[in-house]
């Protein structure tokens, strides 16, 4: 069985159904996007980094946002409690000092206006509209398939471990303390999908159930793919910017 096809007889075992999940994230996943090889081969201006984590920004913005969707679909007191640690680390402990700072000042090290960020803005509205999909299907799809689309976090260590040693060593403006949002999401992403990639296991037992978690991560992984064209297309070289959206070349 492979991504595009219905799960079939009496469905998969947890294994085999874990085997298709990985196989999505190697064959799918926004590392193999070719604007992030640009990034990590240094050819991207400074423009396109700001571009870059300003339209991020929303996605960052938005993650607490649709976790606490999925706390409200939820009737385990266990689940919501190992849930809700996704809240803690992207708004800290006073909304301002956790994932979304840290996001901001990777921003503001860049040379954007924090303001302007936080606002969105400047933000593409392709971005705007993949945000708020991710938010509406958190909000209307099963809970399965909410936590089953937070597993693209299996891949995310891989796209960090790529990026960060690349950014610092390629552009001369970046420093590490710029990229100190990304010093904790390996261990807080390896923990969460643990969780989420343990749940799935044990919750996807019918055929209809484990099509959809798979249909869902596919479209987690075609949101970060379609972000990243979005990104290509309106600051690419040949790029155009729509009207309202960050333009670098603007003071």
């Amino acid at each position: 069985m492979n991504e595009s096809a219905d799960a079939a007889g009496n469905g998969l075992t947890p294994d085999e159904l874990e085997g298709i999940l990985r196989e999505i994230g190697l064959s799918r996943y926004h590392n193999r996007h070719p604007l992030h090889h640009k990034m990590t081969s240094g050819q991207l201006s400074k423009g396109q980094l700001q571009a870059w984590a300003l339209n991020r920004y929303c996605y960052q913005a938005v993650i607490p946002r649709k976790d606490a969707m999925i706390l409200s679909h939820a009737e385990d007191p266990a689940f919501r409690a190992e849930w809700r640690k996704r809240i803690e680390d992207h708004d800290g402990s006073d909304g301002w000092n956790g994932g979304i700072a840290r996001w901001l000042k990777l921003a503001t090290g860049l040379g954007l206006d924090r303001d302007f960020v936080a606002s969105q803005r400047g933000a593409l509205p392709a971005t705007r509209f993949a945000v708020g999909a991710y938010l509406s299907f958190c909000t209307d799809k099963s809970l399965l398939e909410a936590v089953a689309s937070s597993l693209t976090e299996l891949f995310s260590p891989v796209i960090i471990g790529e990026r960060v040693p690349a950014m610092l060593a390629k552009y001369d403006y970046v420093t590490e303390d710029i990229l100190e949002y990304f010093k904790p999401r390996p261990v807080q992403a390896s923990r969460d999908a643990d969780y989420a990639l343990a749940y799935v296991r044990h919750h996807a037992n019918t055929v209809e159930q484990q099509q959809a978690v798979i249909n869902a991560l596919v479209f987690k992984c075609d949101l970060l793919w379609a972000m990243l064209d979005a990104l290509e297309q309106a600051y690419g070289d040949h790029g155009h910017i729509p009207p309202g959206a960050f333009d670098p070349k603007q003071p």
